[in-house]
């Protein structure tokens, strides 16, 4: 007798299509650990000094997309392709000669964090000698440096869009706004000062006051700059409360989060410190890794809310220990004090985590590969960085929670025709518009639709109106044609431009410090 072979839902409709477009495959991670292939491990290694890794990032562009940089305690910063097949029965220390593309000493002291910018010809580096410096990868120079914190630099982050701008959070309890224009390239002089500096961000609500009556400051453990260019993100070592910043007014921050809103509650609790916060490709949504060994989901239009999910499974007991969001936001990869990392499906946050079991000793630094799907590597106290492939395993079509998809019904040949010979809008038109309206209208999960201004044909050339025709528009460039204009809707004035301020109501109560 045959047995009836089951076939899956995915299975069955694998090769059809929807609205005439194949849907894209997205990676799914399954329940079983095995489905993740551990696809190389390289030791920090220097000559016989082997200090444990303290930061990596992968390149951001696509054809560097394979090279990760990793810094460590001893001030190094090592580049190696993960692309180099490695063979199973080689050691870590060889593995790491064949892989490494080149390293250098880039600080006195440990380098807490890295990151590529300007199309991967620039390195930053944060470290414990209170500086930040702007490495030339290939040249290995140092370009640039950062200096006016009076504590070792935890964590910095540029600009979205423009590199040349960075924010940078230190020991000393400041975070600092940086500018690498500012400084005059025929000086041989490579420091530059800050542009801005906040002081006490986070301070501690059970410190004693000094006798001059202010708070002492504690460590900024994390600092994002996010996707709307004029906000940023800050957490600290005393409590698990972020705080949003608008950078055109940093005098005190446009709203706070934290997993506890309700103040009742978080006194009833031990006060946790947040060890690092990431954010995805989109800046939908902010990931929070805690002290308490819970990961908080923030959304990032909501955020006085509350975490809208909680991940746990994980030990967290050293703010070394690093978590970071997907870049489609569809996982949670954690490192993990005792030794592994986690993976949650952010769809699923009750699941348990998938186990990345192979390091011996904490799971520290994280970093996902945003052009290689699936691609992360993980560094570890055992002295080794280790990289794993999840984009093997199998796959699911549900979308992105951070993806919108819109469907756009372009006008026919005729219709075009039709729109532009004649004022009137054909019947046609009209029908076919309102039946878009109507489907759009159907999709809950759409954000507003942006009303765009009017575009109109220039006068000179336009035809001629019929006699005893009067024009009722007015073309002279006065500050209400300008707001009109199609110029104005791709380069919006400062003032006009929404920051994640413009979606909460500041109340006095609102803005409590904890």
């Amino acid at each position: 007798m045959d047995t009836f072979k089951h076939q899956s839902f995915f299975q069955d409709i694998k090769l059809r299509e929807l609205h005439g477009y194949r849907v894209k495959r997205r990676p799914y991670i399954s329940d079983e650990s095995s489905d993740f292939n551990q696809i190389g491990a390289v030791a920090i290694d220097h000559n016989g000094f082997t200090p444990p890794p303290m930061a990596l990032s992968f390149c951001k562009t696509s054809k560097n997309s394979h090279i990760v940089a990793v810094t460590d305690e001893g001030g190094y910063l090592s580049l190696f392709n993960t692309r180099v097949q490695i063979p199973s029965s080689s050691t870590h220390l060889q593995n790491a000669e064949k892989a490494k593309v080149s390293e250098w000493v880039a600080h006195d002291n440990a380098i807490f964090d890295v990151c590529w910018i300007k199309e991967d010809t620039n390195i930053l580096t944060a470290s414990g000698d209170q500086s930040i410096k702007v490495w030339d990868a290939q040249g290995k120079q140092c370009v640039r440096a950062l200096m006016g914190h009076t504590g070792s630099v935890k964590s910095i982050c540029p600009h979205p869009t423009n590199h040349d701008i960075i924010v940078s959070g230190s020991r000393d309890g400041s975070f600092a706004l940086w500018d690498l224009r500012c400084s005059d390239s025929s000086s041989e002089n490579l420091c530059i000062p800050s542009i801005a500096t906040v002081h006490e961000a986070h301070s501690s609500p059970s410190q004693r006051r000094t006798r001059r009556g202010k708070a002492s400051s504690v460590s900024i453990t994390s600092i994002l700059y996010l996707k709307d260019e004029l906000s940023i993100a800050s957490a600290g070592a005393v409590d698990s409360v972020i705080k949003f910043w608008d950078t055109r007014n940093l005098k005190c921050p446009v709203i706070q989060a934290c997993p506890h809103p309700d103040a009742s509650i978080q006194k009833a609790h031990r006060f946790h410190g947040v060890s690092s916060l990431s954010q995805d490709l989109n800046g939908a949504f902010i990931s929070a890794s805690c002290m308490d060994s819970r990961i908080y989901l923030y959304n990032v239009l909501q955020a006085e809310k509350g975490h809208v999910k909680t991940f746990k499974g994980c030990k967290i007991e050293s703010f070394f220990v690093k978590s970071a969001i997907s870049p489609d936001a569809a996982h949670i990869l954690s490192g993990s004090s005792d030794g592994n990392a986690y993976v949650w499906q952010v769809n699923k946050p009750l699941e348990d985590p998938v186990m990345l079991k192979g390091h011996d000793g904490e799971v520290t630094a994280l970093d996902w590969c945003t052009s290689e799907t699936g691609k992360v590597a993980t560094s570890s106290d055992d002295f080794t960085v280790r990289f794993w492939n999840i984009h093997s395993s199998c796959y699911s079509n549900t979308r992105s929670p951070s993806s919108i998809r819109r469907r756009v019904i372009a006008l026919s040949c005729m219709q075009r025709r039709k729109l532009f010979s004649s004022d009137e809008k054909p019947a046609s038109m009209k029908n076919d518009t309102a039946s878009c309206d109507s489907k759009l209208a159907s999709h809950q999960d759409l954000p507003d639709l942006i009303t765009v201004p009017e575009m109109s044909t220039p006068v000179s050339k336009k035809r001629k109106p019929l006699p005893g025709f009067e024009p009722q528009e007015n073309f002279e460039k006065t500050p209400e044609a300008a707001m009109r204009s199609p110029s104005s809707v791709l380069n919006p004035p400062s003032s006009l431009r929404k920051t994640i301020r413009d979606y909460f109501i500041v109340t006095p109560s609102g803005l409590h410090s904890k």
